[in-house]
């Protein structure tokens, strides 16, 4: 993590542009306060859960917004549709339960993280424009605009969360 404003490694999204422009750059701030709440800890760390009978962990949030990745660049709006990295109907918190607190499970939901925000990123890049549609089995019909909205709503959220988890971890505070 960073020790003061001027130290942060973070690209604010751009003030003026366009709305591709804006909003991507707003994901990937969101992206990368999640990398920033999640650098520099042990898997033992990394695995380390909220409280009971919380199974929350900054390891279970990086697995998740891996799927969350996946779900939505890929079936959504791609049209190929693999299945989940880390759950299934029958363990649906599969990415928060079936972890392990060693450095292979880490370095996994790193790659694989880092693989669905390449794909999702080289999605956004070539898609004609903010209009393009893709298909959610529950909310029908979305545009890539709502898909990147939501993107940035749920990093927020959940980037809420990697603050307390990661001050719990180490005491760790910012931004």
């Amino acid at each position: 993590m960073f020790d003061s404003p001027d130290k942060d490694p973070r690209v604010d999204p751009p003030q003026l542009g366009g709305e591709a422009d804006v909003l991507s750059g707003y994901l990937r701030y969101q992206r990368t306060t999640l990398e920033l709440k999640c650098s520099g800890l042990t898997a033992g760390q990394m695995a380390r859960r909220a409280v009971a009978p919380s199974t929350l962990s900054l390891l279970g949030l990086l697995r998740h917004m891996a799927d969350v990745e996946r779900a939505w660049f890929r079936p959504v709006m791609a049209g190929p549709d693999p299945p989940p990295l880390y759950w299934s109907e029958e363990d649906i918190d599969g990415d928060f339960d079936n972890l392990a607190a060693d450095e292979e499970t880490v370095r996994d939901a790193w790659s694989r993280w880092r693989e669905e925000v390449a794909f999702a990123e080289r999605f956004v890049e070539e898609a004609p424009g903010m209009d393009t549609v893709g298909r959610d089995r529950r909310r029908g019909e979305v545009s890539l605009r709502w898909v990147l909205t939501h993107m940035i709503e749920e990093y927020a959220r959940h980037n809420g969360h990697a603050d307390l988890l990661r001050e719990a971890v180490d005491g760790t505070v910012g931004e």
